[in-house]
């Protein structure tokens, strides 16, 4: 079975814990612990995401030099190097040496025209008070929004269109090696208008989930699974009504409103996967991947079945 695991923010860094390289490493020790049965049995692809990764090259450059911070595109390549070392380490420490990895530098594409360039919506870098965030936007040309009681730069979030490494990815597949591409959303870019058709880097952040569907539904997998902090996806999160789902079809989420900066994006996304190929996608924890495969944990949505079931 081939299956296209997207590791959540929580398997690189939990929340509190200091950005280092011993942090970052202990984490993905754990959940290298969890894909690796996965990948003794199954066809392993992963993703993964990058947040603050990013966020920490971009201080460190603007540390170096305020006027010339490096584009988030090439920050986005840094991180998935940097973390796709660690994860083939980690993982390769537990499996056979005859096993074979690779990390692939991922670029998607986005359209120019997508309405998410019109509203700039994702965090990226530090928190600011109002006065300093107002004069970082009018020296940069960022748009800064309020995050709780401070301020952060937003960037657009446009949808991944197009991923121009799936012809190696595939060919990787084929020859039994377990592939880590798409972290973060992949690295964005886009076509410049014109005869030419030049291909550079954006100023942006795609969303891994949306992206992580898009590389599990042109990869063919037979199953996709995001892993998070949660256990399930949730019916009424945070009151003393709340209730996992267990098993959902696409059409019984559909009225369902879920946290746009949360589970949102994954209910979406899996929702997506199982209507446009007719598979099965889930959401749940890291530590419970062997049992959500098996479909005794986690959030199954697919086609198949009627309305939402809760535990």
């Amino acid at each position: 079975m081939r299956i296209v695991v997207a590791l959540g923010g929580n398997a690189l860094l939990k929340r509190g814990e200091p950005m280092t390289a011993e942090v970052q490493r202990a984490n993905i020790r754990v959940a290298a612990e969890a894909l690796a049965p996965i990948a003794s049995a199954h066809q392993l692809v992963i993703s993964h995401g990058n947040g603050p990764q990013v966020g920490l090259l971009a201080l460190q450059g603007a540390a170096y030099k305020p006027d010339e911070a490096y584009p988030l595109d090439v920050l986005g390549a840094e991180t998935e190097g940097m973390i796709g070392y660690i994860i083939e380490q980690e993982l390769g420490n537990l499996l056979p040496f005859e096993v074979p990895f690779a990390t692939v530098l991922t670029m998607v594409e986005v359209d120019p025209d997508d309405p998410g360039f019109q509203n700039p919506t994702k965090f990226v870098g530090p928190v600011y008070e109002k006065d300093e965030a107002d004069r970082l936007a009018a020296e940069k040309g960022w748009v800064v929004k309020a995050d709780g009681a401070k301020w952060r730069r937003v960037v657009p979030s446009p949808l991944p269109t197009r991923i121009f490494e799936i012809r190696p990815i595939k060919w990787l597949l084929e020859h039994h090696t377990i592939v880590i591409c798409a972290g973060g959303g992949g690295i964005p870019t886009m076509y410049q208008p014109g005869a030419e058709r030049r291909l550079v880097g954006v100023e942006a952040v795609i969303d891994k989930d949306l992206c992580s569907e898009l590389l599990a539904r042109e990869l063919d997998a037979d199953l996709f699974v995001m892993l998070t902090d949660a256990e399930a996806v949730y019916l009424d999160w945070g009151t003393p009504q709340q209730r996992a789902i267990r098993r959902a079809t696409p059409a019984s989420l559909a009225a369902v409103p879920f946290a746009a900066g949360s589970m949102g994006p994954k209910v979406a996304a899996a929702c997506r996967f199982a209507e446009e190929t007719g598979k099965t996608a889930a959401i749940g924890a890291l530590a419970d991947l062997s049992a959500i495969i098996a479909g005794t944990a986690g959030t199954t949505i697919s086609i198949d079945g009627e309305g939402i079931q809760c535990a």
